[in-house]
């Protein structure tokens, strides 16, 4: 091997060198692998190119020609691959067009690995190490003009948009890579293919076009950080929000767009942006007036304001927009759209179980209100005579209990009244039950209208009656005894099915208590007895005497 067959392993221990540089000085990820790949890639040209010098079998000769040359297709691919990924153009990648970019890769692949005819390579003097090239030569290298010439118009296209200039350095760079490695593809060719000198082959031109397109791109990896890690997380982590955001240039042409807003708006950067038609169809229109008034009239405030989007199975979409400020001046704006949908759910089900425990606490307010007139005539029930409504003989004893040991700490004095209807017993022989029951009630509502409103009225047992009378002397106790019995004389009781009115008259035992011994048994219970007793004996003698008359005992 003369001087010149180590230019390509020459190239390929810099390449390495720069490989190995990269792995080393930037933080590693996976598009720092991705490109560490595409970097070995541009390593194995060289190689091969100096290994076919190491042989002297065709076969492998024929074989590292070939994998030079899949490889170098490979290459041109990788450009145009990570071209689109710089200049966000990817989305070409994900349409079904995308499919053709890989189509001719596949068709090199086969003409190289298959050769046919030797329409792609023949030996000359035996071997590949001279060789001479036939027309899928010529294809192939189409086919990589074909990539370089589509990677520099993407790079075109991106250089001249006001929307990218963040990469236009880096893309600048890369241009200069290409073209530069073009350069020396083309004049390899030229000089060693189409007009061959008359001196030998000149070994590694294109050797060295990949060398110095990979010195510019490690240029643009370490000065102008194509891969920076923080830009990096920064577009991870917009992607990553739960917000969708845009970002408007100050022509509201789209500078920048994360995944979460792709289900709101179908948009790339590039496009331009026109908020009036996304809100149009919107509701209340009186709201989106006044939000795109403010928006287009006074640019530099915040606006926010809410929508149901039908589009989108009739979501809440709070929209907020906020201007990009730089020295002052507006360059752009933020907008940020927040789905409220599930907030709005929330509410909604919060609002209906509201309603529903409303209904229910009304129901239940209803419930109450009939238990507790419910329990207030159970009371009563259980305190009042059924027959005539007045108190019966348990209430009014405990009352009483209560009542006596105040008057008796206190010295007041009380008195009691129990009265008898006369001659009761006939009125039902002659009349009827019912005809008593009239009595009784006539009786005991007359009786009623003589008492004051604290005095107690009581049914004692059949037609007997029992009346307390609160904080009352015997003088005073006397005059009421005397007008109850005057006003149930003077009463006629009408009965159903009696011609004639009933005259009835009371017999009355009176107990009037106004001095007090301060020996008295402190049991209730006991004085209550000895009082009921002794009022007991007074209405006997009361009937014993005649009737109709009050016999009264001081106590």
């Amino acid at each position: 091997m003369g001087p010149m067959a180590w230019v390509d392993i020459i190239v390929f221990f810099l390449l390495f060198a720069l490989f190995v540089y990269v792995f080393v000085s930037v933080p590693i990820t996976n598009l720092h692998k991705i490109y560490l790949a595409f970097h070995f890639s541009m390593m194995l040209w060289p190689f091969c190119q100096f290994v076919i010098k190491t042989t002297d079998n065709a076969q492998l000769q024929l074989f590292y020609v070939q994998l030079a040359f899949i490889n170098m297709t490979l290459l041109a691919l990788g450009w145009l691959l990570f071209t689109l990924f710089l200049t966000g153009h990817s989305k070409f990648l994900r349409r079904k067009i995308s499919l053709l970019i890989y189509v001719p890769v596949i068709l090199v692949t086969l003409s190289a690995i298959f050769n046919p005819k030797s329409m792609f390579v023949q030996p000359v003097h035996g071997g590949y190490v001279q060789r001479a090239y036939g027309p899928l030569f010529w294809v192939i290298s189409a086919i990589f003009i074909g990539y370089l010439i589509v990677s520099l118009y993407f790079m075109y296209l991106a250089l001249k948009s006001e929307q990218v200039s963040r990469i236009k350095k880096p893309v600048i760079q890369m241009r200069k890579g290409i073209l530069v490695m073009s350069a020396f593809i083309f004049m390899d060719i030229f000089l060693n293919v189409v007009f061959p000198l008359p001196i030998p082959v000149i070994p590694g031109l294109t050797s060295l076009g990949i060398l110095l397109s990979a010195c510019f791109f490690v240029i643009a990896i370490r000065r102008y950080k194509v891969f920076d890690i923080v830009t990096i997380a920064h577009q991870d982590i917009i992607d990553t929000l739960i917000l969708g955001i845009l970002v408007l240039d100050d022509n509201e042409t789209v500078v920048e767009i994360n995944q979460s807003l792709s289900p709101y708006i179908q948009l790339e950067i590039g496009d331009r942006f026109d908020i009036g038609t996304f809100l149009l169809q919107e509701d209340p229109i009186s709201e989106v007036d006044m939000f795109l008034e403010a928006y287009r009239e006074r640019p530099q405030e915040r606006n926010e304001i809410e929508v149901k989007y039908n589009n989108i199975n009739f979501r809440h979409i709070k929209i907020h927009a906020a201007p990009i400020m730089v020295s002052h001046t507006m360059v752009g704006r933020i907008l940020t759209f927040q789905d409220t949908s599930e907030l709005h759910r929330l509410i909604d089900e919060t609002n209906f179980q509201n309603e529903v425990l409303q209904l229910r606490n009304q129901s239940l307010i209803g419930i109450q209100h009939e238990l507790f007139q419910t329990n207030q005539k159970l009371e009563l029930m259980a305190i009042t005579d059924s027959l005539t409504g007045c108190y019966n003989r348990h209430f009014l004893t405990q009352q009483l209990e209560h009542e006596v040991m105040k008057n008796m700490k206190y010295q007041i004095p009380f008195a009691l009244f129990l009265l008898d209807i006369d001659f009761f017993k006939s009125v039902n022989d002659n009349y009827g039950h019912l005809a008593g029951d009239e009595v009784i009630c006539n009786t005991v509502e007359i009786i009623n209208k003589s008492l004051r409103q604290s005095d107690i009225l009581a049914r004692y047992g059949g037609e007997e009656f029992i009346i307390y009378l609160p904080n009352t002397n015997q003088d005073q106790a006397y005059h009421i005894a005397e007008r109850v019995k005057q006003a149930v004389e003077s009463n006629k009781v009408f009965v159903q099915n009696v011609e004639f009115p009933l005259s009835i008259t009371v017999s009355m035992g009176f107990l009037a208590i106004h001095e007090f011994n301060k020996e008295i048994s402190n049991n209730p219970k006991t004085i209550l007895n000895e009082m009921f007793e002794s009022v007991d004996k007074a209405l006997y003698q009361a009937k014993n005497e005649g009737r109709n008359r009050i016999v009264s005992i001081v106590g």
